[in-house]
């Protein structure tokens, strides 16, 4: 059983940055589709950035040229560095892995149901 546990999340001023870490233990390796979403209070779920197997990269308008999502296979572990952050970035972020069969014509990065694990999340707090 995969699980995932978020942390890094904080409060920080407008045009701070924070790096957030989703440990990843119970999975021989995290080299699996995997993503960064968040939800703020009152919104849907959104995408963020999702890596896959290859490490291929997918960043939501918002998330491009701020955010950068990496991972270390052999410390298991999914980062999100998040950079210029701006008020409308609070929100909770959740990490989570996919590392069952790819499903054509999906879309990883808006749909986090697509994804069988998910972390608890850790929350980021923008201040302007």
């Amino acid at each position: 059983q995969l699980q995932l546990v978020e942390s890094g999340g904080g409060s920080v001023e407008s045009g701070g940055s924070l790096r957030l870490s989703c440990a990843a233990s119970g999975y021989t390796s995290i080299r699996v589709r995997m993503g960064w979403f968040r939800q703020a209070a009152g919104k849907e779920r959104e995408g963020v950035a999702t890596i896959g197997p290859w490490d291929t990269v997918r960043y939501a308008d918002s998330a491009k040229g701020r955010f950068t999502i990496s991972r270390d296979l052999a410390k298991n572990t999914l980062y999100l560095q998040m950079d210029k952050l701006k008020p409308e970035d609070t929100a909770m972020y959740y990490c989570a892995a996919d590392p069952g069969q790819y499903r054509r014509g999906e879309d990883y990065l808006a749909n986090s149901g697509l994804y069988n694990y998910q972390g608890q999340g850790t929350q980021v707090t923008v201040s302007s």
